[in-house]
């Protein structure tokens, strides 16, 4: 799992917060080679409103209007939302991305087992 030290929160979090991110860093950077994801707010609600996507993930800095609004949608469309526990720079790491991601929609989740493992947690 890639672990940010640009952002060096890490020595705060518990261990078992720690193990569900790297689970969740895994699951994301399988989703990145082999399913469908569209990166950015305004893309995301575009997918929801289509009815193509199985997950959001939203940043923790996200703004709280845009992260109710995605709420909002996502609740209507029946979707799942996952909060990720890091920053925007950290979901953009995870994505393998050299960019911050506020927010990501899985429409096809490829080899993972995203979608099934998020809920739980």
């Amino acid at each position: 799992a890639v672990v940010s030290t640009q952002s060096g929160h890490y020595g705060r979090a518990s261990k078992k917060t720690k193990k569900a991110m790297e689970s969740i860093n895994s699951r994301l950077a399988l989703v990145m080679k082999s399913g469908k994801f569209t990166i950015g707010y305004r893309s995301t609600l575009k997918s929801i409103r289509q009815g193509k996507s199985k997950l959001i993930i939203i940043a923790n800095n996200t703004p709280a209007l845009r992260k109710s609004e995605i709420e909002y949608y996502c609740m209507l469309a029946k979707v799942g939302v996952h909060h990720y526990s890091g920053s925007n720079i950290d979901l953009g790491t995870a994505c393998g991305k050299y960019f911050r991601v506020g927010c990501l929609c899985i429409t096809d989740p490829g080899d993972s087992d995203i979608i099934r493992s998020m809920p739980s947690e």
